[in-house]
């Protein structure tokens, strides 16, 4: 007779990771791609800064492994839609898990490391 499957809790809530099954996934944490979207609004100020930002971010703490997409929401505004994007600029952090929303000029970069989980709270 078949088990039932397994239930998860309740959504939103994750199960801690042992560190036996991060070795068995053959995912380790300095290794993970991270896939990246930042909704801007055209050329405003902010938008540039936000752009100039995480670029940095990217190169210096993520050493090409990432994929950023930078979509401006006066030229594709479905995808802002579909996103819910209620500001901008807006970085949204796909994967790895837990997809992360940081808003704002992306000047603090304490907070987008904390942010993209690159760094733990001081």
């Amino acid at each position: 007779m078949k088990k039932p499957p397994k239930k998860n809790g309740p959504a939103g809530k994750r199960k801690p990771r042992s560190s036996g099954e991060m070795e068995q996934s053959g995912s380790h944490p300095l290794e993970e791609k991270y896939v990246l979207r930042l909704y801007i609004n055209g050329s405003t100020l902010k938008s540039t800064l936000a752009v100039e930002n995480i670029k940095q971010v990217c190169e210096q703490h993520l050493n090409g492994r990432y994929d950023l997409e930078i979509i401006d929401i006066c030229l594709q505004a479905n995808l802002a839609r579909d996103e819910q994007i209620v500001a901008v600029p807006t970085l949204i952090k796909r994967l790895p898990r837990p997809l992360q929303r940081l808003i704002g000029d992306l000047s603090d970069q304490n907070k987008v490391l904390f942010g993209l989980d690159l760094k733990i709270r001081e």
